[in-house]
């Protein structure tokens, strides 16, 4: 049904600028070109920040950790972070994680069959980038936003992107000797943009915390659109008074592109991790855990005792321990309507040309090339890109009118072995490193 997205805000552009909608999407001559940060250098190993300041974001947070990152604003993805990297106390020099990440799809079926949509290829997500109030940005820094080709050009400029920090509650508790206790409250440094596509706001989270954890989740909120019920075929939910009115359920398919660097080098490795608990009778179970490692492109399902990490070709902490990130799911409900979303996370072997997990821009010359499963053919992995996907199954509640309340969907990548030990230790602590009961 052409049109049925088209939110309140989109209307009003619409018509200001007399554009043509096509599957509810607004198609207007570009606007001014986006001011681009200064690159990087083709080869650039430097874990430090290298952009222009209204480019750069530095962060010191409580327990002595720094975050520095660039970032910048692309027409279909929105904010994209750039040359990510992390000091702890006690390291001389910054720890590249990330070369890029991003946004790399929302997609939108219906469980009625009658439409399903690309949020960030085919309905203008990154142009319905939202101006922030300063309430919603406490203690911190609106960034003002150049949204390339805007729909609208009397707002090229948006300030959209909220830099701040915000409490997380316990970094850790440990009880000691005597009355003695270690705790500290933590800090993340937080960045956020508000989205609107049709009738739904998406607020996208990037959380940096001291500890080294990063956090990526995606809420949607905004409202029920009012074109969006059915007749009471059995894939809605009655709102409003008596079974008059079905909301259409739906799925928010969440897919993030990453593009990691550790260590300033792009050759990651990927490993598989797989534990297996046998009982045998009278005996306490047993539980191995096996590592595989994952040399070409894979298409990855969870599973309950099943994890992956990227490692670090280039780095080794104070204990002699390659770095790593290991790839925490939250929940997610799988849909199995598409081949792309049938599947929680993806390796493929860099391309330049694969951009978008679904409805990607230009066919990359891999099968169909239109979606990240096609891109697995069996390629040695040297440059791995990793995709995670997330879905939530929408169906709709009472309480969702009005407004809606915001439903999360996301993701962790946590530290393992970037530091020798936590990087926010106490200092009474900092010598308990290894097997530190003494000999008896």
């Amino acid at each position: 049904m052409p049109g049925r997205r088209l939110g309140r805000a989109r209307l009003r552009v619409a018509a200001a600028v007399g554009a043509t909608t096509l599957l509810g999407t607004v198609a207007v001559a570009a606007g001014p070109a986006q001011a681009a940060p200064a690159k990087l250098p083709a080869k650039a190993p430097a874990p430090a920040a290298a952009c222009s300041t209204p480019y750069k974001i530095e962060q010191t947070l409580d327990g002595g950790t720094t975050w520095r990152m660039c970032w910048h604003y692309e027409s279909k993805a929105g904010l994209v972070l750039d040359d990510v990297s992390y000091q702890p106390k006690g390291e001389s020099a910054p720890i590249k994680v990330l070369t890029s990440a991003k946004l790399g799809q929302i997609h939108v079926p219906y469980d009625d069959g009658s439409n399903e949509y690309d949020d960030l290829t085919g309905q203008g997500f990154s142009q319905g980038l939202m101006q922030l109030d300063p309430a919603e940005c406490p203690g911190g820094t609106i960034k003002t936003v150049r949204v390339p080709d805007a729909w609208d050009p009397s707002r090229p400029d948006v300030k959209g992107l909220c830099a701040t920090t915000r409490a997380r509650g316990h970094a850790y508790r440990m009880s000691g000797e005597g009355d003695k206790v270690f705790q500290r409250q933590g800090k993340d440094l937080l960045l956020y943009t508000v989205n609107q596509v049709g009738w739904y706001e998406y607020i996208t989270e990037w959380r940096f915390s001291g500890d080294g954890t990063m956090s990526m989740q995606v809420g949607a909120t905004g409202t029920l659109s009012p074109m969006d019920y059915d007749a009471g075929d059995g894939r809605g939910w009655p709102i409003g008074k008596g079974a008059k009115d079905f909301a259409t359920s739906h799925a928010h398919n969440v897919f993030w592109r990453l593009n990691f660097g550790l260590d300033g080098s792009p050759k990651s490795k990927i490993e598989q991790y797989d534990s297996k608990t046998t009982a045998t009778s009278g005996q306490i179970p047993k539980t191995k855990t096996t590592r595989k490692q994952v040399t070409k492109e894979l298409a990855g399902d969870a599973a309950e005792a099943r994890w992956w990490r990227v490692v670090s070709t280039a780095g080794k902490n104070k204990d002699g321990h390659p770095r790593s990130y290991e790839i925490v799911p939250g929940h997610t409900t799988k849909y199995q309507g598409r081949s792309y979303t049938k599947h929680d996370v993806y390796f493929t072997e860099y391309n330049k040309c694969e951009q978008f997990a679904t409805h990607n821009l230009r066919n990359c010359g891999r099968g169909a090339g239109k979606s990240v499963d096609k891109w697995v053919t069996g390629q040695t992995l040297k440059h791995p890109i990793v995709w995670v996907n997330i879905g939530f199954h929408h169906i709709a509640r009472d309480e969702d009118q009005e407004p809606m309340p915001v439903h999360w969907q996301g993701f962790q990548l946590a530290p393992r072995d970037v530091t020798a030990m936590n990087p926010l230790t106490p200092p009474a602590l900092s010598g308990h490193n290894g097997h530190t009961e003494e000999a008896g």
